[in-house]
Order: C-alpha cells, then structure tokens, then sequence
C-alpha cells in the first residue's frame, strides 16, 4: 500500500494518479488536488513532488481593483473570449468569505455559470481567511496545480482590498489593474500603489458618465512616472464588459505584455522572484512552526513582559527563546 493510499485515499485513488488524470483537464482530480493544497493536507509535499516536473508553462494574470469596478463580469468575458481561440482557462477566485460559495463570491460564481458545463474551463474559489495582500495562502500551490494540469491561462481574482492588494504583482506573469468612473479610483491607486503594478490598465464600464475623467486623471498620474526606452509601455484599455466591449482589445494587450515578457527575458526574472517567495514562505513556516514547538507560551509572555518593563531589549529577548 502506498502512503497515498494509507493516509485515505479511495482505492486507486493516489496522488500519481490525481495528477495523471489532472493532466487531463478532469475537473474532479483538479478540484481534489487544490482541496489538498487548501487543507494542508500532510500530502502536499507529496503533490508538489508530482506537480514541479509539468509546471511552468501557462500564462498567469492577475486580475485586481477595487470592489464594483467588475473584475467578476470581465473574467467571464475575459474567459469566453480566450475559449474562443481555443484556449483553455483555470480560474482562481479569491473569497473574503467562504471558500466555496456565499458572501460577496456568490454573485460573481453565478456569472461564471456560462462556463459551467465546458471542460476547457475551471473555475475555482479558495478562502482569503483574513490574509492581507488580497490573495489566500493557497493560492501559490492551486497555481501551480492548474498550470501542471495543463491549463493555457490562469486567471487570479483577488478579493478587492483596496491597498492589500499589491500581494498579486508578485505572483502574476501579467497584472491587470481594472478602474471604473464614480469611484475615485485614480486616486485609490496612486494611494495603493497599484499604477506601480499595474502591466495593464482596463477602464471598465467606459460608457458611463465620468469614464472620460478617469481616462484623464490616469494619463495624468502616469505621466509623472518617466519611462525607460526599453521599458514596457502600460496601455490603457477601455471595456465595457458586461456588454463584451472591449475586451478582445484587453486579451491583446495582455498577451502582448506576455511576449514582451518572453522576448526580453523579464519572464523568467519574474517566475525566478514568484519560486523566490514560495520557497522564502515554506522556509518561514517551518521556522514559525519550529519556534511554537520549542516555546512555552508562559516563555514567550515572561521575555515580553521583561521587554514591556524596560529590563531588557527585544533581541536579547529573542536571543533567550530562539538563539541564533
């Protein structure tokens, strides 16, 4: 029996096994894998094993902005219009609330219903669970599973913070930034720091009144930043994706941005830096979970209580309870 099998698993049913029939876009052994990453199961060592050797070959946009602006409604379309070409998508949606269903995710589930019965697409929710930077823990390995089941792009959601939101540029091949009249976004960008992330720029909902007036704050605001010659020039896009406005446009601009990636080496600069933060975040973990088993509670309120009276310093504290 193996250690699949021991810890579980339906017969039959092994890690290998996920993995081979994933490859073959079956939704089932896909959504089992990312229930496997998302619980933290003691398998997931096991998974990314089988995952790293297919990995590393779809395209990977973020998709942020903030809440009512539609990223929901342009997924859809985004999606629909990458079918259209005969490419198959994987959808990452992250949830503020539930990891399945409710809350604020289950209008935006129900848009994606389209895209329910075809097997070219999957459509996946994971829990933010309170996580800062608009994205769940998970996200990086549910990632990584859908690029080594052999899906041509992925597409993240992230929950629409506001200023959190900066955790998806690091982990995107592609960020695309949506902003919308009414709303002041341009300014709760240039707060956010999301012109600084932003690869491109979607001005959503463009036939509404105001519309031209974001269009004119972001050129402004863009223009304050100069531009390196062989720099990436960020287009701006106008949509109305509710309608399908636009977004072959959008689709262009971010498959442009991709090849731009490819042909000038920044590809593998960024996917060098995203395995960079998953490794440092696994590191870090072990580090946490390490400290926790080796420190009382009692311990760690005694040096902080020493701290809080003046009778010694926080490194020394530290020194006490974890010498380095």
């Amino acid at each position: 029996m193996t250690s699949s099998e021991s810890r579980g698993f339906r017969s039959g049913a092994t890690v290998a096994n996920l993995v081979a029939n994933a490859r073959g876009l079956q939704p089932g052994a896909v959504a089992r894998l990312i229930s496997l990453v998302e619980s933290d199961s003691p398998l997931l060592r096991e998974v990314a094993v089988a995952l790293a050797p297919h990995a590393g070959q779809a395209q990977v946009v973020g998709i942020t902005g903030s809440p009512g602006v539609g990223k929901s409604t342009t997924i859809s379309a985004l999606t629909r219009a990458i079918r259209e070409q005969g490419r198959t998508v994987g959808v990452l949606s992250v949830d503020p609330s539930s990891p399945y269903t409710g809350g604020a995710l289950l209008g935006d589930r129900i848009r994606m219903l389209e895209h329910a019965t075809d097997k070219g697409v999957f459509v996946r929710s994971l829990a933010s669970r309170g996580r800062l930077g608009g994205l769940s823990a998970a996200v990086p390995q549910a990632l990584r599973v859908l690029d080594a089941s052999g899906y041509d792009v992925v597409l993240i959601e992230t929950v629409g913070a506001g200023q959190a939101e900066l955790e998806i540029a690091s982990l995107a091949d592609t960020t695309l930034v949506i902003l919308a009249p009414g709303a002041g976004d341009d300014v709760q960008a240039a707060k956010a720091g999301i012109l600084e992330i932003a690869d491109v720029f979607a001005v959503n909902k463009a036939d509404r009144e105001g519309s031209a007036a974001v269009l004119r704050d972001l050129s402004r605001v863009q223009g304050y930043k100069p531009i390196p010659d062989d720099a990436w020039a960020v287009p701006v896009v106008q949509t109305v994706a509710a309608a399908g406005g636009g977004i072959v446009e959008l689709l262009a601009a971010a498959d442009g941005h991709f090849a731009w990636l490819r042909s000038t080496g920044s590809l593998a600069v960024r996917r060098r830096r995203r395995a960079t933060a998953e490794v440092e975040a696994i590191v870090l973990d072990r580090v946490r979970a390490r400290f926790a088993s080796l420190t009382a509670p009692t311990a760690l309120y005694a040096v902080a209580e020493a701290v809080a009276r003046g009778t010694t310093d926080p490194y020394s504290a530290a020194d006490q309870l974890f010498p380095v």
